[in-house]
């Protein structure tokens, strides 16, 4: 019997995953990257315990090379595009679990579990993979309740980049760039009674640091509501 290959299991992808691979590698080694991580963060951390990172889906693609070799479980959506991400996370130390809140997501779901057991830290876009923008969906939450792990909002920002004219507003590193990463404070989902605290609460976070980082980096503040 012929082996199964994959939808996108062609050229194309294993081509430009290979070049994005480089490109990281090479945003990485001329990108200057600053941390700021609350207390809480750094105990977790350094001790090895669960976490659940969020970050908007739009500052997604220069986070390979700052966490590279941690044992992370990325949330890639099933799309073509979401292909090339998946192909690149294995090279950084990483694994992708496909799927999305709109594609897969039970299996997904089940996947990142899977995942939690063997000691990885799930990463995911809350307002992934098509929006709102800058609205929290409810996968993140129901991870956090059946893991206890805490949520950490995680913001970035970047002085070198160009925006892609998508849902999202997708940010583009350059190289010889500087970026910042500001942790925000751990959220705990008890249970379901509590997920509406928890969705504003990680929307404020995920905003408020995104707004820090940009004020170190571009001098400027965050405004989740522009159409820019």
């Amino acid at each position: 019997m012929a082996k199964k290959t994959t939808p996108y299991n062609d050229w194309k992808h294993a081509l430009i995953s290979t070049f994005a691979y480089y490109y990281t590698l090479f945003l990485g080694w001329t990108t200057r990257i600053y941390w700021f991580k609350t207390t809480e963060a750094e105990t977790l951390e350094k001790e090895g315990k669960g976490i659940i990172y969020a970050i908007w889906h739009n500052q997604q693609l220069f986070l390979l090379y700052p966490y590279r070799k941690r044992k992370i479980a990325a949330l890639i959506s099933q799309s073509s595009d979401g292909e090339y991400i998946a192909r690149c996370l294995p090279k950084f130390g990483m694994i992708a679990v496909r799927g999305s809140s709109t594609r897969g997501g039970t299996r997904a779901l089940i996947k990142l579990l899977q995942a939690t057991r063997n000691g990885y830290c799930p990463m995911l876009t809350p307002d992934g993979p098509r929006g709102p923008i800058y609205k929290v969906q409810p996968g993140i939450l129901f991870l956090a309740k059946k893991t206890g792990w805490p949520i950490v909002p995680v913001g970035s920002a970047l002085s070198h980049k160009f925006k892609v004219h998508s849902w999202d507003k997708m940010r583009v590193p350059l190289p010889f760039g500087k970026t910042a990463f500001y942790y925000g404070k751990a959220i705990y989902v008890k249970d379901n009674e509590d997920m509406p605290r928890a969705t504003v609460e990680l929307e404020q976070e995920l905003n408020e640091m995104t707004d820090k980082a940009e004020m170190f980096i571009n001098k400027k503040h965050f405004d989740p509501t522009a159409k820019q």
